[in-house]
């Protein structure tokens, strides 16, 4: 391709790249999102091809496969819900109309019906919530299917179009950002795995120590959670210290807040995620640990993912640059077929 060709299809690509983030702002992270997922999938849809599948029954095949693990996932938590609704109504009923809570020597009465109006109208404006964002949520599912479909359909495409951009001699650095880019997403989302397991277990054995009933149920829901970093845990937290005070447990509930939310709810992310980052990411636990809270707090969930990975990109141009010019002898010679 002529360079000066090359440059101005460069520079239209980026404008473009630009605008389509604008004027796509509300999926922007649905799209982020499904990008890395699809680069975790590959090599399976790769096994999937090299048992003689065709490229389309492999990319629905891996697709299938990572939606019925999201439903997986999702599966306790709703279990566990609807097992435990009646539970929960009939303790509603049985409720008296003030609640005696005593703490630290002094005595504290709830009044219930203030509670429950309270409780009734935070309920109602959350099932609005809900329900106008329901068809919004839907859609961006769908999307989310369909471009892990697309991606794994076509795996190769975004990267010939970038190599024929791209002068020769610069193959390299993109695919050394190519190889970076798959080995950080692959070992984030075991990081995240491990995270939930550790999670898990340490949910356990404080829900069964504190005496809670089904501590089982309620480590697995803490475990699914803890894929929305901190916040995730805290929530069971929060309910089992609700739930506490209902029954007129101060004791219990105060213990399951200080010992829930550091144990549970911090620790995990704290110890084990820090512990784990710097032998899976091949980065400084603190740099990782600056992408992970950076990307959490500027993009919400999907920045336990794109932090850490911004981060790992940066340290590989970083590495690029402290290795002097770019090698003559690691060009590519061909590009890859995009119709593999």
């Amino acid at each position: 391709m002529n360079p000066s060709r090359r440059t101005v299809l460069a520079g239209l690509l980026a404008a473009i790249l630009v605008l389509t983030a604008v004027v796509l702002a509300d999926v922007l992270s649905t799209v982020v999102f499904a990008v890395t997922v699809g680069y975790v999938l590959y090599p399976l849809r790769r096994r999937v091809r090299d048992r003689g599948a065709s490229r389309r029954v492999a990319a629905a095949s891996v697709t299938a496969a990572a939606f019925a693990g999201v439903l997986a996932l999702a599966a306790p938590l709703g279990f566990l819900l609807y097992q435990r609704v009646d539970t929960f109504l009939d303790l509603l009923m049985a409720l008296p109309d003030r609640i005696p809570v005593e703490l630290a020597g002094f005595t504290y009465v709830i009044e219930v019906e203030a509670a429950f109006t309270a409780l009734a109208g935070a309920l109602q404006g959350v099932a609005v919530s809900v329900a106008t964002a329901a068809p919004v949520l839907a859609l961006k599912a769908l999307l989310f299917v369909l471009l892990i479909y697309g991606l794994l359909y076509q795996p190769h495409a975004p990267r010939v179009a970038l190599l024929r951009l791209c002068p020769p001699e610069y193959h390299d650095v993109l695919l050394a950002l190519d190889r970076r880019t798959a080995n950080t997403l692959r070992a984030i989302y075991v990081l995240q795995a491990a995270t939930a397991l550790g999670t898990f277990v340490v949910a356990l054995a404080a829900f069964w120590a504190l005496g809670y009933r089904s501590p089982f149920g309620l480590a697995v829901v803490a475990g699914v959670l803890q894929f929305i970093p901190v916040l995730g845990p805290s929530v069971v937290i929060a309910g089992l210290a609700g739930y506490d005070l209902l029954l007129g447990n101060a004791v219990r509930a105060a213990l399951v807040v200080l010992v829930g939310l550091p144990v549970v709810g911090f620790a995990p992310d704290a110890v084990i995620r820090p512990r784990l980052a710097g032998e899976t990411t091949d980065l400084p636990v603190s740099v990782y640990f600056v992408g992970f809270v950076g990307g959490v707090l500027t993009l919400g969930a999907v920045g336990f993912v794109v932090g850490p990975l911004v981060v790992a990109l940066l340290a590989e141009v970083v590495g690029l640059l402290s290795t002097g010019p770019v090698s003559e002898q690691v060009r590519l010679p061909d590009v890859p077929d995009a119709e593999e």
